[in-house]
């Protein structure tokens, strides 16, 4: 009994966790698509560590239009997965490529001087937790216990007992 108890707080832990994340990828794409002002270019040229060459070509007149509707797209993509619990893995799998992509832009790492930071990194910054906490959720979904792959695994279930 302990051990489901156990269990549905650890789902009940990783659900929050979903939908908080989620809710911060879909603010992040949502405020940045109605600011007209908005573009990532400042991010990406200001790119430091070995990577720099690679963001900063993207910079260019011809992509960055690209770049910026990519980038909102995926915010928002990665954000509904998570909020609604359907296809949260493949949303988390975007969500780490992104999260990886902004963590090699800016690496915190101890050589490398911070620019366009909150703070004083060393290594560990906050791309990176929320990085590690979409492997968590690609790893141990919760759309089955709290989103709408509930129902898809229901209708599934009722699809197999009609059998």
């Amino acid at each position: 009994m302990t051990d489901t108890i156990d269990n549905r707080k650890v789902s009940i832990s990783i659900t929050l966790l979903r939908i908080l994340v989620g809710w911060h990828f879909l603010y992040e794409g949502i405020i940045k698509m109605y600011n007209p002002e908005w573009t990532s270019f400042g991010y990406l040229a200001s790119a430091q560590g070995p990577l720099k060459p690679i963001f900063t070509a993207l910079t260019d007149a011809s992509i960055i239009g690209w770049v910026d509707t990519l980038n909102i797209t995926a915010l928002i993509v990665v954000g509904i997965t998570l909020i609604l619990g359907f296809f949260e893995r493949k949303g988390a799998l975007v969500g780490i490529g992104l999260l990886t992509l902004y963590y090699l832009a800016h690496p915190a790492l101890p050589w490398v001087t911070q620019l366009n930071t909150e703070g004083s990194y060393w290594i560990v910054n906050k791309n990176l937790i929320e990085l590690v906490v979409c492997i968590l959720l690609y790893n141990y979904p919760t759309g089955h216990f709290f989103g709408l792959s509930y129902f898809k695994q229901t209708k599934t279930t009722d699809q197999n007992l009609a059998r």
